[in-house]
């Protein structure tokens, strides 16, 4: 994992150094050539915190969006919940790659950028997922990226954010990733109203976790 970390800071910092400061998921994806050992927030397996909000909720299915899907462990989750999901990330390795693993009827897999979200999109889906992206993202990218989240919600739909939480803001991070304050979380849900916000520490790990979820009223 120490590889893997200092493998992707490398590719991060290489893409900074050139003025592409998102290039570096589409390199890492390459770099891994279909092993997934090297895509440290792949586990094989939805996240939990978003398993813990499904099975504790009464959420019928609809239309899901994934954003940053990855290898798409959190979308394959949500089809087979019986949601019908559009899974997107910048990275057109990530997006064939996941396609690959889970060709599964009713996701469709696209490349996109939250900086640039499909037009079409706008207020189209019931649930919306974020995990781990803006958090991998510098904060004059993270910030604008941000605020496209919200507007992509349906009326009565939800968005979920996860990642790592920030305990103590005035310590400068090195990233990516980059811990989240809270002042910062809260400002996502922009005008939809917050519904949860749950810190957690997972067994064995210092880092603190974090579901954030609003609801469109």
């Amino acid at each position: 994992m120490d590889e893997v970390r200092r493998r992707l800071r490398s590719f991060s910092d290489a893409a900074a150094t050139e003025g592409k400061f998102l290039d570096w998921f589409e390199r890492l994806y390459e770099h891994a050539d279909s092993n997934p050992v090297w895509i440290p927030w792949s586990k094989g397996e939805p996240h939990p915190m978003l398993v813990d909000w499904m099975e504790n909720t009464n959420r019928s299915p609809g239309t899901a969006l994934v954003v940053g899907c990855g290898l798409g462990e959190d979308a394959m989750y949500l089809a087979e919940l019986g949601w019908k999901v559009t899974a997107f990330d910048i990275a057109p390795t990530a997006v064939q790659w996941a396609s690959n693993r889970y060709p599964h009827e009713d996701i469709n897999w696209v490349v996109g950028d939250l900086l640039q979200p499909n037009k079409e999109w706008e207020k189209a889906f019931d649930f919306v997922l974020e995990v781990h992206i803006l958090q991998a993202i510098p904060e004059e990218f993270r910030i604008p990226a941000s605020r496209n989240l919200s507007p992509l919600v349906s009326p009565s739909g939800q968005l979920v954010c996860i990642g790592r939480l920030s305990i103590d803001d005035s310590v400068q991070q090195e990233g990516p990733p980059w811990p989240l304050s809270e002042k910062f979380i809260s400002s996502i849900g922009n005008d939809l109203k917050s519904i949860d916000f749950t810190p957690v520490q997972f067994e064995g790990e210092e880092t603190i976790r974090y579901r954030a979820v609003w609801k469109n009223e």
